[in-house]
């Protein structure tokens, strides 16, 4: 899970960057995935330790529900912009899409790992 926490939170903050970057540096806040990225990441190295694990992966897990809950408004949006609707921000709306999807997916994986985790396997 410490692996899983450090690519996802590398993921996260090449999708900050690179939004940031695609919209002209117009708006800082662009870059709350890499800041949420950071988070995970430097949890996932921190979780590496036998004696801090378990907390780094359960702190790490929570970080990633704020940050899915942040970000799922991306997900209510996407369906006018495929649509080819009038959406505000486009890039803004791709941007937490993805940030939802992905940490969606990584909270599966979390949980999966902490039922393995507590039945002994």
């Amino acid at each position: 899970m410490t692996k899983l926490s450090q690519t996802v939170g590398l993921v996260l903050m090449v999708l900050g960057i690179a939004g940031y970057v695609m919209t002209g540096m117009a708006s800082l806040t662009a870059l709350i995935p890499a800041g949420f990225g950071m988070v995970l990441s430097a949890l996932g190295r921190y979780g590496r330790h036998e004696a801090t694990g378990r907390t780094a992966m359960h702190v790490a897990m929570g970080v990633a529900m704020v940050g899915l809950l942040g970000s799922m408004t991306g997900l209510l949006s996407m369906p006018a912009l495929l649509s080819g609707g009038d959406v505000a921000r486009p890039a803004a709306t791709i941007s937490r899409s993805l940030m939802a999807v992905i940490l969606l997916a990584y909270l599966a994986a979390g949980f999966r790992s902490f039922q393995t985790a507590r039945r002994g396997r």
